[in-house]
């Protein structure tokens, strides 16, 4: 189903999953898996410095809706969304446009990849702005690995925060549990 691309079979398989789970699914909404980007678009974008890792996850799955907490941007979304890497006044956070690339958003705190090593990084949840936090978190050392760890499995509900109550009305999970990728 996925198209050549530099994705692992690992990811591949996942995706190509999850979509046909959705398309067997007329209850769940569209709009949770985004398409691919095409080699073309890829080479404009990394052009422009959009970092290659991101860019090779967007050529298999560009951006992920997993529930109204949890975003992985497509690439477009991700570019309007680069504001969040930028300085903050006061903030203890070293924030850099050239040392971070903002890739989602969870519980309306943003989600990034870091530029040098590669790793997926956020704020600890003990942090209620997450400007005011003193450090990053690593989420994952790599958008792949992220993915297919925290956001392709059971492990999602806890890295969503999702409520015990409102567990069995989440369209990302039944979404999972269909592709036989959550318990």
């Amino acid at each position: 189903m996925t198209s050549v691309s530099p994705g692992s079979p690992r990811l591949i398989a996942t995706v190509d999953a999850l979509r046909t789970a959705l398309a067997e699914s007329t209850d769940l909404l569209r709009s949770t898996l985004g398409g691919t980007i095409d080699e073309e678009t890829a080479a404009a974008a990394e052009a422009d410095g959009v970092p290659r890792e991101f860019l090779d996850f967007c050529r298999v799955l560009d951006g992920a809706s997993c529930g109204p907490s949890l975003q992985l941007f497509g690439l477009e979304e991700a570019e309007e969304h680069q504001f969040y890497c930028g300085p903050v006044v006061d903030s203890p956070l070293g924030l850099s446009p050239a040392k971070l690339f903002c890739i989602g958003l969870s519980n309306d705190t943003p989600i990034f990849l870091d530029r040098s090593g590669g790793g997926v990084l956020g704020i600890p949840d003990e942090h209620r702005e997450w400007v005011d936090a003193e450090r990053f978190e690593p989420l994952a050392p790599g958008l792949e690995v992220f993915f297919l760890e925290r956001l392709a499995t059971s492990e999602y509900t806890r890295f969503a925060s999702v409520d015990d109550e409102l567990v069995e009305y989440d369209d990302w999970l039944k979404l999972l549990r269909r592709a036989g990728l959550a318990g």
